[in-house]
Order: C-alpha cells, then structure tokens, then sequence
C-alpha cells in the first residue's frame, strides 16, 4: 500500500513564500512522473506544476517564474517552493503520484488528502 503526505501549507501576507513537500511511503517499486495540484473554493482543481522522473517539468502560466517544484527520488518526494505569492493561489494543495507497487508491480496513480495554503494580509 502507498500513501502520499503533504505538508508545509499554512497562512502567509501576499509576497510571501511557503514551501511544500509530498513524501510517497509504503511498499514502492519506483515513482514516476509527480505533481502539484490546487482547488480553490468554487473552483476546479488545476494544475500547477508537473515534474518527470528525470526532472523534466511543466508549470501553469500563473505561476510560472514564481513556483519551483523539485524532486528527489531517493527519498520519493516532491517539494514547491512558492515565492511572491498571492490572494489568487489560496488553495488545497495536493500532490499526485504514479507510483509501482513492490509486491504487485502494479502502477496506479496516488493522491494525498491536501495541505491548504491561505495567502492574506
């Protein structure tokens, strides 16, 4: 079984900076292409960076040149550094991975349950 962990969200003034980490644990074979998600109230969830297995990554124009997203697969962890924030990235984060199973050798895609971030004066 695999779970996903985020942590680091919380309350941060507009031009701030809060970093973001996802650590895979359980029975894994090997991780794949990972990612960070966001859902804002009353809205769908979105994209916000992608990064590949060789650190290949893909951001959303809204915060690319102010989020860095960041992996180590030793450890089987994703981070996101998000600097200059703003009211307009207030959401769940949450990290997606596609992990293979050791036992099963099975690869299935794996969510976290979200940390929220809150960008307020």
């Amino acid at each position: 079984q695999v779970q996903l962990v985020e942590s680091g969200g919380g309350l941060v003034q507009p031009g701030g900076s809060l970093r973001l980490s996802c650590a895979a644990s359980g029975t894994i074979f090997q991780t794949y292409a990972m990612a960070w998600y966001r859902q804002a109230p009353g809205k769908q969830r979105e994209l916000v960076a992608r990064i590949s297995h060789y650190d290949g990554t893909d951001y959303a124009g809204s915060v690319k040149g102010r989020f860095t997203i960041s992996r180590d697969n030793a450890k089987n962890t994703v981070s996101l550094q998000m600097n200059l924030l703003k009211a307009a990235d207030t959401a769940v984060y949450s990290c997606d991975a596609g992990v293979r199973e050791r036992t099963t050798m099975r690869t299935d895609n794996c969510w976290g349950r979200g940390t929220q971030v809150a960008v307020c004066s």
